[in-house]
């Protein structure tokens, strides 16, 4: 693995946890896909020492040498996942995340029984193939971010409440409570039958949709992991415009037939100017007329009680550093303060505000990076107001003494939009 290094690869080996024989294997290097996989005896070693302490009554969850960290993960005693990256600056959390969101993909298209049942090996590999185009998608340089923070991504739309309106009407038409507009993987807007969607589900879906190839109509079979693992559903997609779909989760009613022209020129026809408004807002995500501070390079916003978030590093023009640095400072930022400052994020059953207020906690945290010089490195600031945090990334001629107020200034500007 020694020539890998340099270029930050990835490696995530997924294997049936009691007979340890793999079922894929997916690689990435610096964000692309790559063919390169791990040797058998790499992934047979990897896999005997996390059973080995597992044997011993140990679990052993992460390990790390002087360039690359390694987690494992086993779910429902049947799939035992592995990652391996030697990017600069990962993280276990980052890593953990990630193996949650694969497993997550793959209950997603293939069943929650099927992996927890494992009959036959050769079906079960052939079956998984389906969620490679996604599971790769995780391993990549996506401008999403929710396979980090498990909040769904987000775009502030200009007329948000006409198409609120549309969507309430479709929505009795079709005959389903589950309904979302979603451009580039982000949700535009939704019905509430939809935000109720329970994690990961929630996260996948859209993501899932911005990651297929366009197509005017889909009629997709899912599995809602934390919803119903082993009951499919489907997930119809239909494109409004290009880079623009309208997706519906139902029963085996209506047929997508049913999804008939004229009823998409009732609702949408008369909205055509608004939904053009939309397309713009995928790398965005906020629309032009919301004014933020000239030093503001990137951003994400949280809203840790919906979970859902509004991250964006399309805000400065043709500035240094470039949008996948920008992304990627963004990404560690949330990941050191998640870890060091603020608390992680409440899990199923348990509320934000007991959460918020079970110890004295930071309020506001930053981090410069270069030197103090004028006009040299960047500058990060995260803070916390109630149920959501700001995480911005500041351009080097942001003064450190202004980083709080200018993040406060923001905040109060952003919280009318989530």
């Amino acid at each position: 693995m020694g020539e890998e290094r340099a270029g930050g690869a990835v490696h995530l080996l997924c294997l049936a946890a009691s007979s340890g024989v793999p079922l894929f294997c997916r690689s990435s290097r610096g964000g692309a896909p790559a063919r390169q996989q791990l040797p058998f005896s790499v992934i047979g070693s990897l896999n005997g020492v996390h059973m080995f302490g597992q044997n011993l009554e140990v679990q052993l969850s992460s390990a790390r040498t002087e360039d690359t960290t390694v987690v494992w993960k086993s779910f429902h005693d049947s799939i035992t996942l592995i990652v391996l990256s030697s990017e600069a600056g990962t993280s276990e959390l980052r890593l953990e995340r990630l193996l949650q969101m694969v497993f997550g993909a793959m209950v997603l298209l293939v069943g929650l029984e099927e992996l927890t049942s494992i009959r036959n090996v050769e079906r079960l590999k052939k079956e998984l193939r389906a969620s490679y185009r996604l599971i790769d998608s995780f391993l990549g340089d996506s401008e999403l971010i929710g396979d980090l923070t498990q909040h769904v991504d987000c775009v502030i739309p200009p007329d948000g409440s006409l198409l609120q309106e549309a969507l309430s009407g479709f929505q009795e038409a079709a005959g389903t409570a589950f309904v979302s507009l979603v451009v580039s993987g982000r949700v535009v807007a939704a019905t509430e039958g939809w935000w109720r969607l329970g994690t990961p589900e929630a996260v996948l879906l859209p993501w899932m949709v911005g990651s297929l190839p366009p197509q005017a109509a889909r009629d997709y079979p899912v599995y809602l992991p934390h919803g119903s693992p082993t009951v499919p559903h489907r997930l119809l997609t239909l494109t409004l415009l290009p880079g623009l779909e309208l997706c519906l989760l139902c029963g085996p009613r209506p047929p997508l037939s049913q999804l008939d022209p004229q009823l998409l020129e009732r609702w949408w026809q008369p909205l055509l100017e608004p939904l053009r408004a939309c397309l713009p807002l995928g790398p965005r995500a906020l629309p032009d007329g919301v004014s933020l501070h000239p030093d503001i390079l990137g951003l994400l916003l949280l809203h840790l009680e919906l979970k859902r978030c509004i991250f964006t590093v399309e805000l400065a023009g043709d500035k240094e550093p470039s949008p996948e640095q920008r992304r990627r400072l963004l990404r560690h930022f949330y990941t050191l303060v998640t870890t060091t400052h603020f608390p992680p994020e409440t899990g199923p059953g348990e509320k934000v505000e007991d959460t918020v207020h079970q110890a004295q906690l930071p309020r506001a945290c930053y981090l410069v990076l270069g030197t103090e010089e004028p006009g040299t490195g960047c500058r990060l600031v995260a803070l916390q107001l109630g149920l959501r945090r700001l995480l911005l990334l500041l351009s080097p001629q942001s003064p450190t003494h202004g980083l709080r107020s200018l993040a406060t200034h923001t905040l109060h500007a952003l919280i009318p939009l989530l």
